[in-house]
């Protein structure tokens, strides 16, 4: 960051550079492997580690990704609000929600704990998700390092159907209320 620039525009400029995304919608989806949160799984205190693939097909499912668990604006602001619709996307299909974020999968689970909710939580720990998907912005200045941009997409037995990429800062266009209005 350099003198008289604002935290803001630095940011501004880290998602203008790093616009390159290895996704779109209308293809299968990548096959990293992630590891889901076990809240509720007999298996509790355990990481299941699976594959992209073995995790959404055969299923309707809304990706949510966000730069980092418990930040202000993904606990806040982002997340709640698909709490608060996860009904709605149920009786229209979906069969589940995740939020994945480049964090390990303790923070992950913890996160998950607090909110008391249906919504699952993954860890995309070593950040390969990030990397296959073009998802990636260096927020180093924040002292967050590479994270997942602000995303949600609609992904039905694999097929990436429809990304909602805020492509910059701010919480506009992966609200829940625009992945209702599209369902």
């Amino acid at each position: 960051m350099k003198i008289g620039q604002s935290r803001q525009d630095y940011f501004d400029i880290c998602y203008k550079l790093n616009q390159k995304k290895l996704i779109v919608s209308g293809q299968r989806s990548l096959n990293p492997e992630l590891i889901l949160e076990s809240k509720g799984d007999s298996v509790k205190g355990r990481n299941i580690k699976m594959s992209f693939n073995g995790i959404f097909n055969e299923k309707k499912i809304i990706l949510v990704g966000v730069p980092g668990a418990f930040t202000p604006t993904c606990s806040n602001e982002h997340l709640p609000g698909y709490i608060e619709n996860y009904d709605s996307f149920i009786s229209k299909g979906v069969d589940e929600v995740y939020f994945v974020s480049v964090n390990d999968p303790f923070v992950m689970d913890k996160w998950g704990e607090s909110i008391k909710s249906n919504v699952k939580f993954i860890a995309d720990s070593d950040g390969e998700f990030m990397k296959k998907s073009g998802f990636e912005i260096d927020l180093s200045a924040a002292g967050l390092g590479n994270r997942l941009t602000r995303f949600s997409m609609l992904i039905d037995n694999g097929l990436i159907i429809e990304i909602f990429d805020e492509n910059g800062p701010g919480l506009d266009v992966s609200k829940a209320s625009n992945m209702l209005n599209k369902i």
